[in-house]
């Protein structure tokens, strides 16, 4: 991160309450430390009780400040019973980094049977993050003060094949954003969507494929959201992900030409159910010309 950047974003979040959902590893630990050592008291909400406790063990032995939620995002009932506890807990939370996520890799055609695939990744990633929101907003509304980032994927700008169930899990979770940031914009909430593109994160470590293809880092990809905690805006996205938005605004031919050569490019094979296979040379040609990309 830059040292502007690192200075601002110290000075935003310094005494700042901070609800980081998925905060047990890949982005959401990373961001989840960065924002401790800046000042901020963290709190930690994913599914797994003890890795919760771990993480929060290595914060308060850099001197930061976290607390532990377990909850599961997949069901209504306990994101209630959670945030019910978290507010009595804390008086008032300033950032929801909605960032637990679930992702799937199979083409709609082999899909056919699977519908629950669809069902398990709206539940995730979009209903148990509005749910979220739907119970700390009236707090942020009366306080007339908070930050919602809500971590989008590059897959909704450029329509990434394989992934059709997970980006529109995160088509809905814009949509909602995008109602919502007019409606609250009075009360000087901010929304924000992140557009992250592929990292390397244990939710992707099953696709071995993605050995061999450029990523970011998680620790490139809690940059983003600094950036966006510092900035406050609508959207936050890649290079490669606001051209994507724009060749599909202005020649959707071309973008749907561009997706369906690295769909054929990169087939469902052994490679995704485990067996280690090294790119050819047009593959990686084709991953680094679109870096960060999902294929």
């Amino acid at each position: 991160m830059k040292k502007k950047l690192e200075h601002l974003f110290q000075s935003q979040v310094q005494g700042k309450v901070a609800l980081i959902t998925g905060a047990s590893s890949g982005i959401g630990l990373t961001i989840a430390r960065r924002l401790a050592r800046a000042g901020a008291h963290v709190l930690l909400l994913s599914r797994t009780e003890e890795d919760l406790l771990k993480v929060k063990a290595e914060i308060e032995q850099e001197g930061g400040q976290a607390s532990v939620y377990p909850c599961d995002l997949n069901d209504m009932d306990a994101i209630d019973h959670c945030t019910t506890k978290i507010l009595a807990d804390v008086e008032y939370i300033d950032i929801l980094i909605n960032n637990a996520g679930r992702s799937i890799r199979r083409a709609v055609e082999e899909s056919l049977d699977r519908f629950h695939d669809f069902e398990r990744t709206m539940q995730l990633n979009y209903f148990g993050a509005v749910r979220l929101v739907l119970n700390l907003l009236p707090h942020m509304i009366k306080r007339k003060n908070g930050h919602i980032i809500n971590i989008s994927s590059i897959g909704v700008l450029a329509n990434a094949t394989r992934f059709s169930a997970y980006v529109a899990s995160k088509a809905a979770l814009d949509a909602f954003s995008r109602c919502l940031a007019a409606e609250v914009h009075r009360h000087k909430i901010a929304i924000t969507s992140v557009y992250m593109p592929l990292v390397r994160t244990p939710m992707i470590a099953p696709t071995k494929i993605y050995n061999y293809v450029p990523t970011l880092s998680t620790e490139q990809a809690a940059d983003l959201i600094a950036e966006a905690i510092v900035k406050r805006p609508k959207s936050i996205a890649t290079h490669l992900g606001r051209l994507a938005s724009i060749s599909y605004a202005i020649a959707p031919s071309v973008n749907n030409t561009l997706m369906s050569i690295g769909f054929h490019l990169f087939p469902s094979s052994s490679a995704s159910r485990g067996k280690k296979e090294k790119l050819n040379l047009i593959q990686r040609a084709y991953a680094k010309l679109f870096p960060g990309e999902h294929w």
